[in-house]
C-alpha cells in the first residue's frame, strides 16, 4: 500500500499538511485540562462528541487494566472514561486491533490513534467506504515516535524501583507537561521531569520505522493536536504551567467539529499563524525535512522502504540544510543494517 492522500480543496502545507485553520487552545473542564496531555484538546472534542449524541462510543488507548506499563483500546462512553485514559502513553500500542470487532458492533466511535495508526484507518475506510459511518471522526496527535518498552523500564529504573514492582505508571499528565511517575504496592513512588524522562530515556528507544516515517503530525486526521509549548530561540520551554493545545483542524469535517465545540464552550481558542508551528515543534519542522534523505537511505541499505505519496517529501527537503540532509541519509544507511522498517 502507498501512504498518500488524495487530491482534496484543503491548502497543503509541505511541513504541517492539509491545514484549514491553526489555533492553540484548552479545556474549560479543568479536570480535563489538568488530567489530559497539554490542554486537554483532544480530551474535550471527545467529550463533546459523546455529550452531543454524535457517537456512541470514543475508540482511544489507555493503560491497560491487566498490567500498569502496557496499553490497551479503551472504549470510552462518557467524561469519566475519557478522564481515566487521558494523557500520553509513551510505548508501543495498537489501536487498530480490534477493528474488525468495532466494525461489527453497529455503533459510531471517534477514532484516537496515533498518526500511522489514523493513516491505516483512513487509507482502509477509502477502499471499504461502507464502513465509514461507523468511524464518523478521526482525531490524532503529533508524534515524535514510539519507544519500546525497554525506555519505561529504563525510567523506572532511574526512579529506583524495579519493572515488577510498580503498580500505577504515568508517562506524564496531572499538569503540563507533567511528570513520570510510578508507585508500588508497598506505597512507594518517585517522579521525573519530562525533560528527563521524555528528554533523555525515551526518545533513545525510538523504534526505526518511526525514524523513516513521514507523518509525525497526524496529516490524515480530521482534527490533530499537540503541545503548544512556549519557548524562545527555537527550542521548547518545558517549564509546569497551566496546559495549551495546539489544535489543526485538517478537513472541512474537523473544523466544524472545533468550531462547534468551541461554541458550546468545550474549549477556548485562539489563532496562530501556521508560520509560528516551527518554534512550537521543531523536532517535527526537522523530521519532515529529513525524512526523504532517509527513506532513500532505507531502501538503498534494505532494499525496500515505505512508499509515500502527495506528501509534500520534495519540496519539504528543500528546506533543510544540504549538509544536514546528507548527515540524516547517511545515519540512516548505517543504522538500516539490520532493520525491518
Amino acid at each position: 500500500m502507498v501512504v498518500a492522500h488524495q487530491r482534496a480543496s484543503t491548502p497543503y502545507h509541505p511541513i504541517w499538511g492539509p491545514v484549514q485553520a491553526c489555533r492553540t487552545g484548552y479545556s474549560t473542564d479543568t479536570e480535563v485540562r489538568h488530567q489530559g496531555s497539554s490542554g486537554g484538546g483532544i480530551s474535550a472534542l471527545l467529550i463533546h462528541l459523546l455529550q452531543t449524541g454524535q457517537i456512541d462510543f470514543a475508540a482511544h488507548i489507555a493503560v491497560s487494566n491487566e498490567d500498569p506499563l502496557r496499553n490497551e483500546l479503551q472504549l470510552s462512553a462518557n467524561r469519566e472514561d475519557v478522564i481515566r485514559g487521558a494523557g500520553s502513553r509513551y510505548a508501543p500500542a495498537a489501536p487498530l486491533a480490534r477493528l474488525g470487532e468495532l466494525i461489527q458492533s453497529g455503533k459510531r466511535y471517534a477514532f484516537v490513534g496515533k498518526p500511522c495508526d489514523v493513516a491505516a484507518l483512513r487509507q482502509y475506510l477509502r477502499q471499504r467506504p461502507e464502513h465509514q459511518a461507523s468511524f464518523p471522526f478521526l482525531l490524532s496527535f503529533m508524534c515524535a515516535g514510539t519507544p519500546s518498552l525497554k525506555g519505561t523500564h529504563q525510567v523506572i529504573r532511574k526512579l529506583g524501583f524495579q519493572p515488577q514492582e510498580v503498580v500505577k505508571f504515568r508517562y506524564r499528565g496531572d499538569g503540563w507537561p507533567g511528570m513520570a511517575k510510578a508507585e508500588t504496592q508497598d506505597g512507594r513512588s518517585a517522579e521525573m521531569d519530562y525533560a528527563s524522562s521524555w528528554g533523555t530515556v525515551l526518545n533513545q528507544h525510538l523504534q526505526f520505522r518511526c525514524k523513516i516515517c513521514p507523518d509525525g503530525t497526524g496529516e490524515f486526521a480530521d482534527v490533530v493536536c499537540a503541545d503548544a509549548w512556549y519557548g524562545k530561540d527555537g527550542y521548547p520551554d518545558f517549564a509546569e504551567r497551566d496546559g495549551r493545545s495546539l489544535i489543526l483542524s485538517r478537513t472541512p469535517k474537523g473544523e466544524a467539529l472545533v468550531q462547534a465545540a468551541a461554541k458550546a464552550q468545550a474549549i477556548v481558542m485562539s489563532d496562530l499563524p501556521v508560520d509560528d508551528l516551527a518554534q512550537m515543534q521543531p523536532y517535527q519542522l526537522n523530521r519532515k525535512t529529513m525524512v526523504l534523505g532517509r527513506a532513500i537511505a532505507t531502501k538503498l541499505r534494505l532494499g525496500q522502504a515505505p512508499k509515500y505519496a502527495h506528501l509534500g517529501l520534495i519540496k519539504a527537503s528543500t528546506q533543510a540544510r544540504p549538509i544536514e540532509w546528507l548527515r540524516n541519509a547517511a545515519g540512516t544507511y548505517r543504522r538500516a543494517k539490520g532493520e525491518i522498517a
